[in-house]
Formats: C-alpha cells, sequence, structure tokens
C-alpha cells in the first residue's frame, strides 16, 4: 500500500466533513522533563476520543460507495474502533453490529452502545472475538469491518498529516502499535511527504506479536496479550501491516505496564490530558529512551483517552 500527498489531503478533506482537525502542541513541562522538544499529537480531542475515528469517516464511506446495497456492519474492537464504525454506521443509516471480550471497558461500551453499536460480548481477548463478528458478519450478510484496511489506514494517515505538515522536523515519531493502522498511517504519510522523520514501533511488553514477527521475519502469533493498555492488547498480527511496518518503522520499544501507567501519570501532570493506556505508551517508550533523544525533536501520539474513570484513579494513586 502507498499514499501519495494528494491521497493524504483528499482523505483530511474527508475527514473534517465530520470533525476537525486535532492540534498538535510542544508542551514546555514535557521539553524540561525529559531534555528534548516533545510534540504531542492529541488524538484524545476527536469526536470519540481515540484516533480511530478517521478511519471509520473512510471506511464508511467507502463501503456506501462500493457496496451501496449492504445493510450494516459487523466488527470486533476493544472500544475505539467500535466507537469509530458505529458512530460512521450509523450516520449513514447503517446496523452496527460489534463484538468486544468479556470484561472489556465497562465506559467503552457504555460509549459504543451511546454511538449506536448493538454490543455483544464473546470470548476472553479481542482475537476470539474477532474470529466471531467473521462468522456472524457472514451468516448475517453484514460487511465486515476489520481491524485493518486500506480505507481504514487512509483515514488515520490524516493524523500524521497533520503532525507532519505543524512539525516536518520532526527527528522521530513514537507510535504505539495493535493491529497497526496507527503506525502504518504514520509511516505512508511520511513516506509521501518526503521526510526523513524515524517511525518508532510501540509495544507492549504483555503483547509483543508486531515486535516478535519483525524479529523472526515472519507472524508469530502469541498465546496472550496480557497489558492493561487496551488498545495494543493482541495476539495475533496482521500480514498487510506486518509488510509495512517490518520494512517502514525504524526500531521497537517494548514497554512495561509500569511504564505505561507513569507515563499517564506524567501526561496528566505536565500537560492536562487524559490518556489511556495505549494514548500513554509512545510517551512510555520516549522516556525510555530520553538520553539517546537528548537535544533531539520527538513526536509522540496521544492516540486516545478513553480510561474508565475507577482506572484512572488508580493510576493517579501510583497504581496499575
Amino acid at each position: 500500500m502507498q499514499l501519495s500527498e494528494d491521497d493524504l489531503k483528499r482523505a483530511a478533506d474527508l475527514v473534517y466533513t465530520r470533525m476537525p482537525a486535532t492540534p498538535q502542541y510542544a508542551w514546555p513541562q514535557l521539553k524540561a522533563r525529559l531534555g528534548c522538544e516533545v510534540w504531542v499529537k492529541h488524538e484524545n480531542h476527536t469526536p470519540t476520543g481515540a484516533f480511530k475515528v478517521r478511519g471509520g469517516i473512510t471506511f464508511i464511506d467507502w463501503l456506501r460507495r462500493t457496496h451501496p446495497d449492504v445493510a450494516g456492519i459487523c466488527t470486533a474492537t476493544r472500544g475505539n474502533h467500535g466507537q469509530s464504525q458505529a458512530r460512521a454506521a450509523t450516520a449513514a443509516g447503517l446496523r452496527a453490529l460489534v463484538y468486544v471480550p468479556h470484561g472489556n471497558s465497562v465506559e467503552k461500551n457504555a460509549s459504543m452502545r451511546a454511538f449506536g453499536a448493538e454490543l455483544v460480548e464473546h470470548g476472553q481477548d479481542f482475537d476470539t472475538a474477532r474470529v466471531e463478528a467473521f462468522r456472524v458478519a457472514e451468516e448475517q450478510g453484514l460487511a465486515i469491518v476489520p481491524p485493518f484496511h486500506e480505507e481504514l489506514v487512509r483515514g488515520v494517515a490524516t493524523y500524521a498529516y497533520e503532525l507532519f505538515t505543524a512539525a516536518p522536523d520532526l527527528d522521530a515519531v513514537y507510535v504505539p502499535i495493535g493491529c497497526g493502522s496507527g503506525i502504518c498511517g504514520t509511516i505512508l504519510a511520511r513516506d509521501a511527504l518526503g521526510l526523513k522523520t524515524e517511525v518508532i514501533a510501540v509495544v507492549a511488553e504483555g503483547a509483543p506479536c508486531a515486535r516478535l514477527s519483525v524479529e523472526a521475519g515472519r507472524l508469530v502469533e502469541t498465546n496472550a496479550a496480557d497489558t492493561f493498555a487496551d488498545g495494543m492488547a493482541v495476539r495475533v498480527p496482521v500480514q498487510a501491516a506486518f509488510d509495512i511496518y517490518a520494512k517502514g518503522a525504524s526500531r521497537f520499544v517494548t514497554v512495561s505496564d509500569a511504564e505505561i501507567a507513569q507515563a499517564m501519570r506524567v501526561l496528566y501532570e505536565d500537560t492536562h490530558n487524559l490518556a489511556e493506556g495505549s494514548g500513554a505508551a509512545a510517551l512510555a517508550a520516549l522516556m525510555q529512551e530520553k538520553d539517546a533523544m537528548a537535544g533531539r525533536k520527538a513526536g509522540v501520539i496521544l492516540s486516545g483517552g478513553n480510561v474508565d474513570a475507577g482506572v484512572f484513579a488508580g493510576v493517579l494513586t501510583g497504581g496499575i
């Protein structure tokens, strides 16, 4: 998959019919703490509180144009993708059937229902829910929305387009990785704009399938995805995403749940922004590489702020 600058502009024009661009700020307190200029891309400021909303807009637009007779969609999620698809599908007059694993975020579930999703709990993790969603979609004649698709990537790449347009001289940008749409969109936007910025993939210690796959040169599934950063809690990597990040990411940084929790506290202290676990992972990686990045210019993707109140209260008081 490739994107041109014109592709990015067209995607952005479409996205802006349903939401405004999000801000990116160079926060002085983060600079003082880390010794480098830190630009935070605030995808927690979207209408669903996460970057996934962009892909929902572009995917449903594509679906309505190419499959005008479809009655609805079916997908699986840990929350942010589901909110995105429910919001866009409902606005287009489509049914939105969304599968989540048991024990999923209570507040993300409530948000998905509020955006119009018919929510079904199935299985113990995202990948099990995904298999069931695919089965039910075929059974009921619904359009499946996979976790990775060119139209999703085209949409989410617009956040990177905004960031790189505002700060084209970034030395590096840190991006959390789950199934891979965010990091792939960032890589493709960088390449389309002809920039030299390093794109650094950030994985959770308990969900390392993307890093293990790149190290092995082939897809590697894990037996579990054990992290409270639910947007990164993936066991089964996606080939199409792997094909992009295996070549386009400069390196992988692995962060622990404790490091993610500390980054959540830092973001709140220094910027007064809420970040869910996945949203703070990029900063956690930059904090880990603080010495190597001294005096340089870094971007971090705050990919979402949808953290349950009880979880965040525990993090603020020093927990995980």
